[in-house]
């Protein structure tokens, strides 16, 4: 611990999960606590409660003058930006500006981290790796970006033999010391257009997890991706690539081994080791790219070949994310609820065969559904629409797929049913927002499980 916080003036800037996840930490640590949130103490309801319980003071103005100048340390939330004008001016007074990773890993420092970072996959590959890590008898905590806040690890820092954690870019713009043993850079898309100036800033933020490696440590990167490969010249420790197509794009850098996938899984050429991937959870070409990059993170993190292949059977994947719900009578039943937009269908839609019956709708986002008619052509035999989007949805696949107008969900299902044969499969990949009918993907996603439970 390079900072002693026992009696020290800190403030916590958002009280999102994880902004609560650092009061308690630095409570529990002895620090004096201000909490700071720009939501007032009814909105904040059950967090302004247990603010106070824990003895912190509430503090619902950001404005309030001299207030961040007077800390001895910031802890900021990702949610919120670096560049706010009274998070500049107590840096410019010389208060250290922390994010919540970075205050956890100063507990946290003699633990091996893992760090997974990406615009896409994430939380996937965060979730695998920690499983292959638990096949391999290590207790591992998994969270950050995912599930749990990272300052829960440091409450009892003595209980982790590695530490498994999604960062974010808006994580990674606030460390200062965190030094990832294993660090994994997956894909680069825009993203985030709105924090950031540009995809090269964008990158940057994403390129600090490298930063604060040394000897003993590795890189973990998509040789497939020219925005990553270019990020990974930064790395001053040994670089490994995961690649489907086996030919890492030009002007990579020198890699120290290559993860490639090959028919039925993949192979790590520089360990002369092959991997199956025969389980439901990992299923499409994106799936592959994330069982290579948590291999690697494995394996290159000591976890014995015989746990990581387990661990890519064992698997039970994550909600929500092409989750294989059931089968019955042959057919399989698919929640894949949180393709909340057309990019992310096109994914679900690369993952099977053919024999697919879409249900898709909801309230959408404005982008054409043209991709997603060409990406499922021989694939999909009919379209089930639901939600605010149904219209648009019957005009894009007009000609092109059998259109059933359901309106809703169980409607859905139930036509479903009716049309389905063995050997098919019914995907819910709605390409839209949930919020016409439901709280948000996730009750959508429990809705449509609810429902084919019942058949």
């Amino acid at each position: 611990m390079t900072f002693a916080l026992s009696g020290q003036k800190v403030l916590v800037y958002g009280l999102a999960k994880s902004g609560v996840a650092a009061l308690r930490l630095l409570c529990q640590r002895g620090a004096r606590v201000t909490a700071l949130d720009a939501r007032s103490e009814d909105a904040l309801g059950d967090v302004a409660r247990e603010v106070k319980a824990l003895g912190a003071t509430l503090v619902t103005d950001p404005a309030t003058p001299g207030l961040l100048e007077s800390q001895s340390l910031v802890v900021v939330s990702p949610g919120v930006p670096l560049a706010l004008p009274e998070l500049r001016a107590a840096a410019a007074a010389g208060v250290p500006i922390w994010g919540e990773v970075e205050l956890a890993w100063r507990f946290l420092e003699s633990v091996p981290l893992f760090g997974i970072t990406g615009t896409n996959g994430k939380s996937t590959t965060t979730a695998l790796t920690g499983e292959l890590f638990v096949q391999g008898k290590k207790r591992t905590f998994v969270g950050g970006n995912l599930g749990r806040p990272f300052s829960e690890a440091a409450l009892s820092p003595g209980d982790w033999d590695a530490l498994v954690v999604e960062l974010s870019s808006f994580q990674l713009e606030g460390i200062q010391t965190l030094r990832p043993r294993g660090a994994a850079i997956l894909n680069l898309t825009a993203d985030h257009i709105d924090r950031y100036a540009d995809h090269g800033a964008y990158g940057e933020a994403k390129a600090r997890i490298f930063h604060h490696q040394r000897e003993g440590d590795f890189a973990v990167v998509n040789a497939d991706d020219a925005d990553v490969l270019a990020l990974a010249r930064q790395a001053r420790v040994p670089v490994y690539g995961f690649s489907v197509t086996g030919k890492p794009v030009a002007d990579a850098p020198t890699l120290a081994g290559l993860a490639v996938a090959e028919a039925g899984g993949f192979r790590l050429d520089f360990q002369g080791e092959k991997y199956r991937l025969a389980n439901r959870a990992l299923r499409g070409a994106h799936n592959a790219q994330n069982a290579m990059a948590a291999t690697l993170l494995a394996r290159l993190g000591g976890v014995p070949a015989e746990a990581v292949q387990a661990g890519l059977d064992s698997y039970p994947g994550l909600p929500h994310r092409l989750e294989s719900v059931r089968v019955l009578d042959g057919v399989e039943w698919v929640n894949d609820s949180k393709a909340t937009n057309v990019d992310s269908v096109l994914v679900a839609l690369r993952a099977f065969q053919g024999g697919l019956w879409l249900i898709a709708g909801g309230k959408g986002k404005g982008a054409p559904y043209a991709p997603m008619v060409e990406e499922g052509r021989g694939k999909v035999k009919g379209v089930l629409t639901i939600g605010a989007d149904s219209d648009l949805l019957a005009r894009a696949y007009e000609g092109q797929a059998a259109v059933h107008a359901c309106g809703t969900l169980a409607a859905a299902v139930a036509k479903a049913r009716e049309l389905s044969k063995s050997g098919d499969t019914v995907l819910l990949s709605p390409a839209c927002a949930s919020y016409d009918q439901f709280k948000n993907f996730e009750d959508r996603g429990d809705s449509f499980k609810r429902l084919v439970g019942a058949l």
